[in-house]
């Protein structure tokens, strides 16, 4: 299993937690994991939340959960074990 470094909220400063800051997920009042693991380069995890709210926002009417799970299903049928 891999591991990755991350800084999480609490511990951010600088530019990481002014970008943190503006992703916090309003219904679980944290940054998602997925987010979290480009800590270590903030113009990173910059260009992947722009990515990321793209393609969650991008179909209104699912629901958040339900893009997760699609998400799930589509790396389980990939072999992806991250």
């Amino acid at each position: 299993m891999a591991w990755i470094e991350i800084v999480d909220e609490p511990e951010a400063s600088g530019r990481l937690s002014e970008l943190y800051a503006r992703m916090v997920d309003p219904d679980y009042g944290r940054v998602d994991t997925i987010l979290r693991i480009h800590s270590l380069h903030p113009e990173g995890l910059r260009a992947h939340y722009e990515l990321y709210r793209e393609v969650m926002t991008g179909t209104p009417t699912l629901r958040k959960v339900d893009r997760e799970m699609i998400a799930l299903v589509v790396s389980v049928i990939n072999e992806c074990h991250y």
